[in-house]
């Protein structure tokens, strides 16, 4: 049984829906970032694991990314899977 999309923006990928935005901040001390959605929905929120299991060392303000939503170990739900666009 396929998966429902959660969110009707983005793009469709084996029933998972990837997200689009730009970078909002970042804090290296902290060791998260907040990503602001392409459709102005609530920012989400990335942490620092989730730039690193995609290979990056940061996120720049300002950069154009894709991501999936995935649920923290908190219960929230956080962006993961990150892709840079540009």
């Amino acid at each position: 049984m396929d998966r429902a999309p959660a969110r009707s923006h983005g793009f469709v990928t084996e029933g998972v829906v990837t997200t689009n935005g730009t970078v909002k901040w970042f804090d290296a001390y902290r060791g998260y970032e907040f990503i602001q959605q392409e459709d102005g929905s609530k920012d989400a929120f990335v942490h620092v694991t989730a730039a690193e299991q995609a290979g990056l060392s940061t996120l720049r303000k300002g950069q154009k990314v894709s991501y999936k939503f995935t649920t923290g170990k908190n219960g929230e739900s956080a962006a993961s899977n990150l892709a840079v666009n540009d």
